[in-house]
């Protein structure tokens, strides 16, 4: 599998980077795992967005799905598309309204504002998704809104991507032996942070620890927090090989 880093900015886009969105690619199969603020620019750089076989949502906060209404106009309104197939696009329940929501100019729109000629779909939950060669389970994390921590694997390969989350028991199960983990690091570690909502530097290394991940990247790391001491604190929990992931970087998986 090959990872496009597409944006990788915690909670808003920064000077660096948009916010968080990546490509997994294997196969000649393409999808994108959120579509934060910016990503579709970045998309555009690696692929036409036509040729996306699916989009998963892990949560429908605005810096991990902005985007979408721009792939609506995108693929709604392009003036030679080189097909009108629907996209797949696996999110959470309430992606239909919430992202019509998103699209709509007014109430009295929204009223009439459906995405269903743009998109097909369908919901993510406790059960596993085939898409060509990629099978995809998710699981339910800590995070103010329904929200997915997702497990990839194709040809015995395995990546997991936390999403948002808080420290949950079931994540480090969850991504057990993974090749590569890819999980977020919010903030410096401090026993007075709010629970249930993002992991400290020093969380995303223990939890990679327990996992028994091979590799950890870091990431959705907001412009105004120090990376470098997020990555020395990971690094402190975990012995493996830890990386501050980079907008624009690919990574073999």
């Amino acid at each position: 599998m090959r990872l496009t880093v597409l944006g990788c900015s915690g909670s808003v886009p920064g000077p660096d980077s948009p916010a968080s969105g990546y490509l997994l690619q294997a196969d000649g199969v393409s999808v994108a795992f959120d579509l934060g603020n910016g990503t579709l620019g970045a998309l555009q750089r690696v692929l036409d967005p036509f040729d996306l076989d699916a989009l998963v949502l892990s949560h429908l906060h605005p810096d991990h799905c902005a985007d979408v209404p721009s792939l609506v106009v995108y693929r709604r309104h392009h003036p030679e598309p080189p097909h009108r197939r629907r996209l797949p696009l696996h999110a959470p329940t309430e992606a239909p309204t919430r992202l019509a929501a998103a699209s709509a100019t007014s109430a009295a729109e929204l009223a009439t504002t459906d995405l269903f000629d743009v998109f097909d779909f369908r919901p993510l939950g406790p059960r596993t998704i085939h898409i060509g060669g990629f099978e995809i389970a998710a699981a339910g994390v800590e995070h103010p809104c329904e929200s997915y921590a997702l497990r990839v694997s194709h040809g015995g390969r395995c990546l997991v991507y936390t999403g948002d989350t808080g420290p949950c028991a079931l994540l480090a199960e969850f991504a057990a032996g993974t090749d590569l983990l890819l999980a977020e690091a919010s903030w410096l570690h401090d026993e007075h942070k709010p629970l249930g909502l993002h992991l400290s530097g020093r969380q995303a290394g223990e939890l990679a620890a327990a996992a028994g991940a091979y590799r950890l990247l870091l990431t959705h790391i907001p412009p105004w927090t120090d990376a470098r001491a997020i990555h020395d604190e990971a690094c402190s929990a975990y012995d493996g090989p830890v990386e501050l992931v980079r907008a624009g970087a690919d990574y073999d998986v």
